[in-house]
């Protein structure tokens, strides 16, 4: 493994779960909210070489949808999440016509396209911290990405030798194999850690079956960031972080999973409860 990618997980790592687990509400608030504006940044960055997109409205959405997520009402949340939608698309588009088509319908879904990538999908995280049991269910989100992450790393580059896809060249799949049961074998043991020292109680199959098919989603968002800088020509979204590229290169996956997260374990129960029976 890179010398410079280890010492980074070596320090990272540690950070981020500190801040998780002990930090209190403002401090995580004004973390995600670097970590989007961050993102924003090198999204947009990277995409400049195409396109002209329309910075101010990412970083506004960056923080509007930090900010929404903290409305503990849910009837309220979705009115302000869903009338936001029309009002950025508005927004968008006037910028077209103001400009007398200097800003381009290419420009707008470039645009459009961080906001959900980006800001919208790192809401998520907010939205499952403020749940019950939020900090256990969040380590579901970190424990699943970084575990395929890290054994799809280490056994594509040991034994990968069948390519998965021209998107991701380097990426085979003995690699997303191996990411698969290394997630749901790490998933298993931080759910016996949740129960054993958290008293949790949860089936350990449901997690099983969950982690797979989050360990799967989480891997679809890592080609969609590699296909992202496939098109606009960029190896990495900046070089943030030695050893591993810009911060949104390794939050991708963790971030594309977190609606998944928050839609397989919350939205289809009628109470958080449940899923502790």
């Amino acid at each position: 493994m890179d010398v410079k990618r280890l010492i980074t997980a070596v320090i990272g790592l540690p950070a981020v779960i500190l801040v998780f687990l002990f930090g209190n509400r403002y401090v995580i608030d004004l973390v995600i909210l670097g970590v989007s504006i961050i993102c924003m940044y090198e999204y947009f960055h990277a995409i400049k070489k195409v396109c002209n997109p329309i910075k101010w409205v990412g970083y506004l959405s960056s923080v509007y949808m930090t900010a929404i997520a903290l409305v503990s009402d849910q009837l309220l949340f979705m009115k302000l999440l869903v009338y936001y939608i029309p009002v950025l698309v508005l927004i968008l588009f006037l910028h077209v016509i103001i400009t007398n088509m200097k800003i381009t319908l290419k420009d707008i879904a470039y645009t459009l396209i961080g906001i959900i990538y980006v800001p919208l999908f790192i809401m998520f995280l907010e939205l499952i911290r403020c749940l019950e049991h939020g900090k256990v269910l969040i380590g579901y989100v970190f424990v699943v990405s970084w575990a395929t992450d890290i054994f799809a790393y280490i056994i594509g580059k040991s034994f990968g030798k069948h390519k998965f896809s021209k998107v991701s060249p380097k990426k085979s799949i003995e690699g997303c194999v191996a990411g698969l049961i290394g997630s749901v074998i790490v998933s298993l043991l931080y759910t016996w850690i949740a129960i054993s020292f958290w008293n949790i109680e949860v089936s350990y199959l449901y997690i099983a079956i969950i982690s797979f098919i989050l360990s799967a989603i989480s891997q679809v968002g890592d080609f969609v960031a590699s296909c992202i800088k496939r098109t606009v020509d960029v190896k990495d979204y900046s070089n943030l972080l030695p050893g591993h590229g810009g911060l949104l290169d390794r939050v991708d996956s963790l971030i594309f999973i977190a609606p998944f997260v928050y839609m397989l374990f919350v939205s289809q129960m009628k109470d958080i409860k449940r899923l502790f029976k």
